[in-house]
């Protein structure tokens, strides 16, 4: 990881001393948290798109994350997309896609390279067709870290869904499942809901009774693949009353068995590492041919930055941006950094703002962080937050979360 992306990882992840225990599993996860923890983001647009209400004139400051939403989002024709990560790989993974969208030759190039991701062809594409396109910092990034022999733009010939540290986890949970003989892969060939349940009971829910599930599921770096900070997994502890395998089983089952598979692309990652390359019903919006030609026209709208949510609030005009997408980043701040992000969004956030973000537990921590004269400038849509989070298809999270700055 670049200096940069590492000391602003640092501030944001140390927040304990370095001989407590949870200064320890801090700094445990800012090293894991160095290389890809995403292949694909894990906040589904659909739900995003409808409480954000995008308009013509909307301005989105966004975390980039795996680039994904970015480019569901653009699909809207917001009049401009700010997407920022502190994360360098993340970001470069954002451009590798913008660069990509904009110069390979056709659609089925494109998807090639994001939606199958393991093509031969995806190299020469890179090097006819992206490599002389890409800022010089990009390109250095993608044509290095080897490993084993491997720079990092071949992982796009053999499954870049495999190599982000969320493939390697699932990777490894999927080894246990063929080792007890469980064929959780069953899944993507249901073919209605009742479908889905019967093979979840049948191939998914005994796996959480394997003994090295079990004990895996007990230590908190195991769910640093996840991208879950230790203050993200206090939360969930405590949400579960310490059963946290429960908790993992049924959010599991929610992803399996609440949404119809045919269009659910996070429970293909999850339960395949892959998209649905046949009929292309369970890919993102962005990966889909009705968008393609929408999307090339329309990426001047959006530029990117290695920096964090604060740092680039700090340095915007009042009033200049209307729509903010925080993910999950606030379950890893304490209470005065979101107080000083929120005062931050109050002063650049126009009139009939809009912000969202997630949370590993259930709970809003704006009701409780913010100081009452700040938190009233704000209006909690709680009511609306809980039936959109019953529709996010990829089910990991504990509650989904809009907020309004009225005029």
């Amino acid at each position: 990881m670049s200096a940069v992306s590492s000391s602003l990882l640092k501030n944001a992840v140390h927040q304990d001393k370095l001989m407590s225990r949870q200064g320890m599993l801090q700094r445990l996860f800012s090293l894991w948290f160095d290389g890809f923890v995403y292949n694909q983001i894990w906040e589904d647009p659909k739900v995003d798109l409808a409480a954000l209400e995008l308009q013509a004139d909307s301005r989105i400051l966004t975390i980039s994350s795996g680039g994904c939403n970015i480019l569901n989002y653009l699909v809207e024709k917001p009049e401009k997309i700010v997407a920022i990560d502190l994360n360098q790989y993340h970001m470069y993974l954002t451009r590798l896609k913008l660069a990509a969208l904009d110069h390979l030759p056709a659609h089925d190039d494109f998807f090639d390279f994001f939606g199958h991701a393991d093509r031969k062809s995806n190299l020469d594409n890179y090097y006819t067709h992206i490599q002389q396109n890409l800022d010089e910092a990009s390109r250095q990034f993608w044509e290095s870290g080897k490993l084993f022999g491997k720079s990092r733009i071949k992982y796009f010939s053999s499954n870049f869904y495999q190599y982000a540290r969320f493939g390697y986890f699932m990777r490894f949970l999927h080894s246990i499942s063929r080792i007890a003989r469980y064929e959780p892969k069953q899944l993507l060939n249901a073919k209605t809901l009742e479908e889905q349940e019967k093979i979840f009971a049948e191939q998914i829910a005994p796996f959480f009774d394997n003994w090295l599930v079990k004990a895996v599921g007990k230590m908190p770096f195991a769910v640093f693949s996840l991208g879950i900070p230790p203050q993200q997994y206090d939360a969930m502890k405590e949400e579960s009353n310490g059963d946290l395998l429960s908790l993992y089983k049924d959010r599991v089952k929610r992803l399996a068995c609440q949404f119809p598979i045919q269009d659910n692309y996070f429970a293909w990652q999850g339960f395949s590492l892959s998209y649905d390359h046949e009929n292309r019903e369970a890919v993102p919006e962005y990966l889909k041919a009705e968008h393609y030609e929408d999307l090339k026209d329309n990426l001047h709208r959006v530029e990117t930055h290695i920096t964090t949510f604060m740092d680039y609030l700090q340095a915007q005009p009042d009033n200049s941006l209307d729509r903010f997408v925080l993910l999950d980043s606030q379950d890893w701040m304490t209470d005065d950094v979101i107080t000083d992000l929120w005062r931050e969004i109050d002063r650049v956030g126009r009139p009939n703002t809009r912000i969202i973000f997630r949370t590993a537990s259930i709970d809003s921590p704006i009701e409780t962080a913010l100081p009452p004269q700040l938190k009233a400038k704000f209006v909690y849509e709680e009511a609306r937050s809980k039936a959109l989070f019953q529709q996010d298809r990829s089910a990991i999270y504990g509650g989904f979360h809009i907020y309004v700055k009225p005029e």
